[in-house]
């Protein structure tokens, strides 16, 4: 029961962080340029806008219920369900911006939706919520997370686009903010200080690639490239660094595929290309 109460919990997260993310996007796309050289000028131009604001509160009220399913859930169920919100996002983005879904794009909402059902038919079996993970192997990861936002930010771009490019990189920080905040909040009360530095540097420097990404690509494509990143990272986490084990017999295949479902779902609708044209940085 606690464990489909924390699952409900995410969903209504991850449409709280959705409709966060394209508020934000309607402001950032239209701004000047925003660069992580001058990110005091870029976070002044950022909130001195309501609307912008508006969105950061939403997201606010998403992380926090995020934090809450954290605290009854392991990491690698928790994102399985953000992930397959994913669905959600697409038919937001095509009610905001008023263009239709695509049909690799419809195939993506219905396999998300599968992989959600799949999960839920998994909470039959019991549920390990894993082990708290050593501070080496947590301390790699997130120096590693940071290494790689670094090098897609600065050297993708120039084979995939500005757009998919920065949302990767935001995806991959915000995962490294989602690690630190399980360890806050698992872990004992010598890791709450440590951690929560760590997941506050980790969300805001991703909050401001994110926006950078959204002034060199659609709304679709950064955020959904970044939500993919940011839930299938922890999964991976939730498995490996966590120690989180699968059920056994047909219920552990199930959650298998309810992994896979949600990711391949996440693949399809981030496949749009269309961009917008990226802002010069004047």
């Amino acid at each position: 029961m606690k464990i489909a109460i924390a699952l409900a919990i995410t969903v209504v997260s991850a449409c709280c962080l959705d409709l966060g993310d394209l508020t934000q996007y309607s402001v950032a796309s239209k701004l000047p340029a925003l660069s992580l050289r001058r990110p005091i000028a870029s976070l002044r131009s950022l909130l001195g806008n309501y609307r912008w604001l508006a969105g950061i509160c939403l997201e606010a009220v998403g992380w926090l219920l995020y934090v809450g399913a954290l605290a009854l859930a392991p990491l690698s169920l928790v994102q399985a369900t953000a992930a397959g919100g994913i669905g959600i996002l697409a038919i937001m983005v095509s009610r905001f911006t008023h263009i239709p879904l695509t049909t690799k794009e419809r195939i993506g909402v219905v396999v998300s939706v599968m992989g959600l059902a799949l999960l839920g038919v998994s909470l039959l079996g019991e549920h390990g919520n894993g082990s708290t993970a050593g501070y080496l192997w947590v301390g790699v990861w997130l120096v590693a997370s940071a290494s790689i936002a670094v090098v897609c930010a600065g050297l993708l771009g120039h084979v995939i686009g500005g757009g998919p490019a920065w949302g990767i990189a935001a995806g991959i920080l915000f995962a490294a903010g989602d690690v630190s905040t399980k360890m806050a909040v698992a872990g004992g009360p010598e890791n709450i200080f440590v951690f929560s530095v760590c997941l506050i540097v980790f969300y805001v420097v991703g909050t401001l690639v994110l926006q950078a990404g959204f002034q060199r690509g659609g709304a679709l494509t950064t955020v959904g490239l970044a939500t993919l990143i940011t839930n299938a990272l922890p999964i991976a986490a939730g498995m490996t660094v966590f120690q989180e084990p699968l059920p056994v017999g047909w219920i552990g295949a199930a959650r298998i595929a309810a992994f896979a479902a949600v990711v391949v779902g996440a693949v399809l609708l981030a496949a749009r290309t269309k961009a917008t044209k990226p802002r010069s940085a004047g």
